[in-house]
């Protein structure tokens, strides 16, 4: 019997309603909602009523308001660009990486510094001996970049780079990098992320404070517009803001509020609106809320559009919202790492079906430690799979007018704009940003969610859910950190034995006069200096004589993971135990959560230390960027009884062992030391035999870590 047939009689929602409520717990259907902490209710079931009044359900891809995909065609015409985020150890090991992976179906190469290039730092400075080639490759010069790119035709292969704080000399030492293979200005193509404001929220590798820093973005985006047709001045990056706890819709706000300020700077340079806003573009996390990332990216292009309308941008180009994607780092797990190949196919089906223009899948092992490279293939293979083989390329945005999708993209834009407008009230993002309250709203979202998982309400399977009795020890990547910062020393000293110093200090004393004076374009004289071979710390110092360098607070959220751990028995036995302490000895346990070296990613030591202080600790906060002797010191002018350092950018073999020396040393070993983040298992003996306390990788239940940290504590005063 057809359904259109007058014999067909189809069921309305009060039947289904008793349907459903035969099957629900309790008989309420309205328990099957789910409830997302975006404060969107998603419903199991969805009808035409849910979307009658919706205002772009019957929209075209390519037009207005490109709800339905940037481009008419979409993947149907050209799948989206493959590309592989990597960088490690020396320039010559991530060229050989690259070449590789173009080889093998990379259309593009995405770079990943080390922490000490991101902190405008040269590989010889003394804050940077755990830094340098671990969570990166090492640049220090514009011969490092004629290494990384060696062999790799930079007009036909574009180049995506992931960085903010030392973003002047990079892309400078890129742009004479390719002048020198022969490649004009003009041909260049790919990304430079220089997106300052999420660092200041999320990431931290910032150098200068907020209002100098945005200086530098507007002569980028200015020598860019006049010089580099083909490149994206900037890309708006959601992603670190999702990995360090925001969820999708705080993700989908702050992001949009940033690329408002970005546009706001630009015009106020003098420049016209289209003259800029087509080579914008924006950079997104997708993680393993399927639906609402794909109802995110959908939402984004109807918000972009809507929002450049506002700036009277007129050009297409200026509307239309076009983005990378990667796959969450944060939703992979130490335990049972195999489960991550599907997570991380998921979050790139997700990341398809909302639009993508570019895409990078994470590695399985990333956990952990850098990828291998059989763990990269996998990586690889993941999208070439999905292009290749399932023919989901063949249709445009295949979600279009499915009731459930067309409702989540509007309650998705809906929320987003509300924020938008708590942001718009307090100045823009540049002062919602300065005051801390945008750092602090993502901190209590991250803290709210570690808490549902300790608990076991959201379920990570292998680690609170069907966990194994035991874990099979995968191979992992191990950077030798002395031998990559030997070698850069090294060549270092020959690029400044070889140049002339004369003209390389007039260059940069001219760099200096312009960040005081405002006039001149940064960016032009930055090109100018490295093509002498000025170094990246050389550059950045030019500046800092005259912006100095930012630094954080270390406010913390309170009452937040108290409030969302649902397992209050254990919970308040703990606090109890706490109490208890602080009677018999006079005084609560005190701890200090430390971040050592520049690693700037604080999401786990924040949240740690807003668990530690609800359940009844005395918790400081060190500041970023601390020496091991720093740390030392503060910890012992606290008198604190233990020192936690997180650790997720591999420096823990270098600066761990170096605070427990500097404790020894400045006769505080009493002081227990204790160890969480990323770190391999081979790494826990080393750890161990220098005297660490406790190690708590990805995915220990933090009550089940302070426990433990208060009877180590408890040890150690007998």
């Amino acid at each position: 019997m057809s359904p259109k047939s007058p014999e067909f009689k189809s069921a309305n929602l009060d039947d289904w309603a008793k349907a459903a409520a035969r099957s629900a717990p309790g008989g309420d259907v309205d328990a099957l909602s789910w409830h997302t902490p975006d404060g969107i209710s998603v419903k199991p079931l969805y009808t035409a009523q849910d979307i009658k009044d919706l205002p772009y359900t019957d929209t075209l891809p390519g037009f207005e308001p490109y709800i339905r995909g940037p481009q008419a065609t979409m993947y149907a015409v050209r799948p989206w660009t493959i590309r592989q985020y990597a960088g490690f150890s020396t320039a010559e090991e991530s060229n050989a990486f690259y070449r590789k992976a173009l080889a093998a179906g990379a259309q593009g190469v995405s770079v990943a510094f080390d922490l000490a290039t991101h902190r405008g730092y040269d590989s010889d400075h003394p804050r940077v001996t755990g830094d340098v080639g671990k969570a990166g490759v090492a640049i220090d010069s514009v011969e490092d970049m004629k290494i990384l790119f060696d062999q790799i035709p930079l007009d036909k292969v574009s180049v995506s780079m992931t960085m903010n704080g030392a973003v002047l000399p990079v892309l400078a030492g890129y742009v004479v990098a390719a002048e020198e293979q022969g490649v004009s200005q003009d041909k260049l193509s790919g990304t430079i992320q220089n997106d300052i404001l999420k660092e200041f929220m999320v990431r931290n590798t910032y150098i200068y404070p907020p209002e100098p820093s945005m200086r530098i973005i507007g002569d980028i985006i200015e020598y860019t517009a006049q010089h580099m047709p083909k490149f994206n001045s900037i890309s708006i990056s959601g992603y670190h803001m999702q990995e360090a706890g925001a969820n999708q819709a705080l993700e989908l706000a702050f992001t949009l509020a940033d690329g408002k300020e970005y546009v706001k700077t630009a015009i106020a340079k003098g420049m016209d609106v289209d003259g800029f806003a087509g080579r914008l573009s924006f950079f997104w996390a997708i993680g393993m809320n399927f639906y609402l990332e794909v109802a995110k990216m959908r939402a984004a292009r109807l918000l972009w559009c809507r929002i450049m309308k506002e700036f009277n941008a007129k050009s297409p180009k200026s509307l239309m919202l076009r983005t990378h994607c990667q796959t969450s780092g944060w939703s992979l797990t130490e335990q049972d790492p195999y489960n991550n190949v599907v997570r991380t196919t998921i979050e790139a089906m997700a990341a398809v079906f909302g639009g993508t223009q570019s895409l990078h899948t994470n590695s399985f092992d990333e956990a952990i430690a850098l990828p291998t490279e059989f763990s990269s293939r996998i990586a690889r293979n993941t999208q070439l799979i999905i292009q290749e083989e399932t023919h989901i390329t063949n249709v445009v945005d295949p979600w279009a007018g499915s009731y459930m999708m067309e409702k989540l993209t509007q309650d998705m834009a809906d929320a987003a704009w509300s924020i938008i407008e708590e942001v718009d009230a307090m100045g823009g993002m540049t002062k919602a940003v300065d005051s801390g309250w945008a750092k602090l709203k993502i901190e209590a979202a991250a803290a709210e969610k570690q808490a549902r998982i300790d608990s076991g309400k959201d379920v990570i399977v292998g680690v609170n859910k069907y966990r194994l009795k035991t874990e099979d020890a995968i191979e992992t990547r191990d950077i030798d950190n002395v031998a990559v910062r030997d070698g850069q020393i090294t060549r270092l000293k020959n690029v400044k034995q070889n140049r002339d110093e004369a003209l390389v200090q007039s260059a940069l004393s001219a760099i200096t006069s312009a960040a005081e004076s405002g006039a001149g374009n940064l960016l032009d004289l930055t090109i100018r200096a490295m093509r002498l071979r000025a170094t990246v710390g050389e550059v950045s110092d030019a500046m800092e004589k005259v912006y100095g360098r930012h630094r954080a607070d270390t406010q913390k959220v309170t009452g937040v993971y108290a409030a969302a751990y649902d397992s209050a028995e254990g919970w308040d036995k703990l606090k109890a135990e706490i109490d208890q302490f602080a009677q018999d000895q006079g005084r609560r346990p005190r701890v200090m959560i430390s971040k050592l070296g520049q690693d700037g990613h604080d999401r786990g030591a924040k949240v740690v230390a807003t668990a530690f202080a609800d359940l009844g600790f005395d918790v400081d906060i060190g500041p970023l960027f601390q020496t091991p002797e720093e740390c030392a010191r503060q910890a012992i002018e606290n008198d604190v009884h233990a020192v936690g350092v997180s650790t997720l950018a591999a420096g823990h073999k270098t600066l761990v062992p170096a605070i427990l020396a500097e404790l020894k040393k400045q006769g505080a070993d009493d002081i227990i030391v204790f160890v969480g983040g990323v770190i391999p298992r081979q790494d826990y003996e080393m750890l161990y035999e220098a005297g660490v306390k406790g190690i708590y990788g990805p995915g220990t239940p933090i009550p089940a870590s302070a426990k433990d940290v208060l009877e180590q504590i408890k040890a150690a005063l007998k």
